[in-house]
C-alpha cells in the first residue's frame, strides 16, 4: 500500500522538507501548492494580464492556483494542512474544509496556541500533530504498522 499525500498550508518554514526527508524509504508520493509566495500571488496577472484593482489581481492568481490545489487534493489519499505563526492562512483553512468535504484523510499540523481557533478544523481531522516528525510517524504506522522506538 502506498500513500499519495498533498502538503497544504503555510509556506514560510521547512515543514514540508522535514516530512519529505523523514518519509524517505516509505511508499509515499508528495504534492503541494506552489510555495514561491511571489509566483503564487502574481501568476494570474503575469500570464493573463495586469489588473488595475488588487482584488482582481488576487482573484486571477487564486483561481489559477485553485487548479493545482483542487487536483492535488482530489488525487490525495491524505491531506496534511499546516497552520503556522505567520499570516491568517485562510487558504489553509479552506483547503482543510475542501479535503474534509471530499472525505479525504486529514492531518492538521499546528502549534498548541492555535488549538482554540482551529477547533472545528481539528474536529474534522483524523490526527492533529505538533511537529512534522509526528506526521512522518503517522505515515510509518499506517504503511507498516510499526510504532516509533
Amino acid at each position: 500500500m502506498g500513500l499519495n499525500v498533498y502538503l497544504s498550508g503555510e509556506i514560510h518554514s521547512d515543514w514540508r522538507d522535514r516530512i519529505i526527508e523523514g518519509a524517505q524509504g516509505l511508499d509515499v508520493t508528495f504534492s503541494s501548492p506552489v510555495t514561491d509566495h511571489a509566483a503564487s500571488d502574481d501568476c494570474g496577472v503575469t500570464i493573463l494580464g495586469v489588473e488595475e484593482s488588487k482584488f482582481w489581481h488576487d482573484r486571477k492568481g487564486a483561481q489559477m492556483n485553485a487548479i493545482r490545489t483542487r487536483k492535488g487534493i482530489a488525487d490525495a489519499d491524505v491531506v496534511v494542512v499546516r497552520f503556522g505563526d505567520k499570516y491568517k492562512q485562510w487558504n489553509a483553512a479552506f483547503d482543510a474544509g475542501y479535503a474534509a468535504a471530499l472525505g479525504k484523510s486529514l492531518i492538521i499540523l499546528q502549534p498548541p496556541e492555535h488549538d482554540h481557533a482551529l477547533k472545528e478544523v481539528d474536529a474534522a481531522a483524523l490526527a492533529v500533530a505538533r511537529e512534522p516528525e509526528e506526521v512522518v510517524e503517522i505515515f510509518r504506522y499506517v504503511l507498516t504498522g510499526t510504532l516509533p522506538g
